[in-house]
């Protein structure tokens, strides 16, 4: 029989991140069908998106000090307890001002991505259990998993549909996702219940404050700053209801095209540890970024379906390389002290700056202008790339120094 204390604290935060993420796929799916079965137009869509990744961003704030202070396990309960408020809450709600109330002060997220309180937190949990040498591949690993597991909810999305042939309403067999979304919250806290506890670091003086690295991490927070708010154009939410309204795809088929764009994305990340390896982890992030913004951007004057899925099955498989070699970069370039406090600051500008345009994509949206929000995402984020490239390609982690 297995021990638990045998298990390593990275397998536990794995299967976390995979339970999480796996609610997150179905619900960045199903939140815009949901609220446009209750009766809420493009534009309120957007507002909700705006309100949940506003919310984010302000309690990963908090987070980013409290990570410094307070035991990291305990924090992860928490946010883990406010996912199963979240989804508890969410279907018994029909009103919209309290639909945004919940949007705001809890987990759902239209992006099905790495924006959440729980990043911060687990960023700098999974840092302090690997070396540098292992650092990149851990975090591709981390990555790795959490795709895969969007790719599962991504499909589950599909179980509303399979339902009502069964005979119940299909508000119905949303709101019970919503209730099977509250579970996965649930188990989550079990797994996170079972990382070590280990206190906050008193190495410095000020722990939740960046040190030397002050500098480094605000240049890179402006940067990923001007990345997030061209994606919240986007977000998973935005992009099915653009295939929903343009095309008018099924739940099922989005379910289905989400589900191969997870796994794209998934079987990128370590794709991603391997080339920086050979060209570095800046070189990785900006070299496969590029073209995925251009497969976007094509995307938005495609003229059938399966085009357009063509193209947006080619971003899924490059625009996401950037996401661990990002974050190991982050915690590479700062001191160990500097890490929760490092993961928290680049994140908050992050979650702040994708909580203006998806409001602003569901006006665009509203108002028949389907196209701008993938074009406007697609130019920003090459504006991103560039701007990254001349910045710090001279500004080498560790392992490549």
């Amino acid at each position: 029989m297995i021990q638990v204390q045998s298990i390593q604290p990275t397998t536990w935060l794995f299967t976390a991140r995979s339970l999480r993420d796996f609610g997150d796929g179905f619900m960045a799916i199903l939140l815009p069908v949901y609220l446009l079965a209750l009766g809420f137009s493009p534009l309120q869509v957007g507002i909700i998106a705006t309100a949940s990744l506003l919310g984010s961003a302000l309690l990963t704030i908090v987070i980013g000090f409290l990570g410094a202070h307070h035991d990291l396990r305990r924090l992860l309960l928490a946010a883990a307890g406010l996912m199963v408020a979240t989804g508890a809450a969410m279907p018994i709600i029909s009103d919209y001002a309290l639909l945004l109330a919940v949007a705001f002060v809890g987990t759902i997220n239209p992006s099905a991505g790495s924006v959440s309180i729980f990043v911060p937190l687990e960023h700098a949990v999974l840092a302090r259990e690997v070396a540098n040498v292992e650092r990149t591949r851990m975090f591709a690993r981390y990555s790795l998993v959490g795709a895969l597991a969007s790719a599962g909810g991504a499909l589950a999305a599909a179980l509303p549909d399979f339902m009502t042939r069964l005979g119940l309403a299909q508000l119905t067999a949303i709101k019970l996702m919503f209730v099977l979304y509250a579970v996965v919250g649930i188990l989550g806290s079990l797994v996170y219940a079972r990382i070590p506890p280990r206190p906050a670091s008193h190495e410095t003086d000020k722990p939740g404050t960046l040190g030397p690295s002050r500098a480094i991490v605000l240049k890179l927070a402006a940067l990923f700053s001007l990345d997030a708010f061209a994606g919240g154009f986007v977000v998973q939410s935005l992009l099915a209801l653009w295939l929903f309204e343009r095309f008018n795809l099924s739940l099922s088929e989005a379910g289905v095209f989400f589900f191969w764009t997870g796994m794209l994305s998934a079987f990128s990340f370590p794709v991603a540890a391997r080339l920086s390896r050979h060209v570095g982890l800046v070189n990785t992030m900006v070299f496969t970024h590029i073209p995925s913004s251009v497969a976007l951007m094509l995307a938005a004057f495609a003229p059938t379906l399966p085009l357009a899925l063509a193209l947006l099955l080619v971003r899924a498989a490059l625009s996401q390389m950037d996401v661990p070699t990002r974050s190991s970069y982050v915690m590479a370039v700062v001191t160990e002290a500097e890490r929760a406090a490092a993961a928290s600051f680049t994140s908050v500008p992050r979650s702040l700056a994708a909580a203006v345009s998806p409001a602003i994509a569901g006006a665009l949206f509203a108002a028949s202008y389907r196209a701008w929000p993938l074009l406007i995402c697609g130019a920003l984020k090459i504006t991103y790339d560039l701007l990254l490239l001349l910045q710090f390609r001279h500004l080498k982690p560790p392992e490549e120094g």
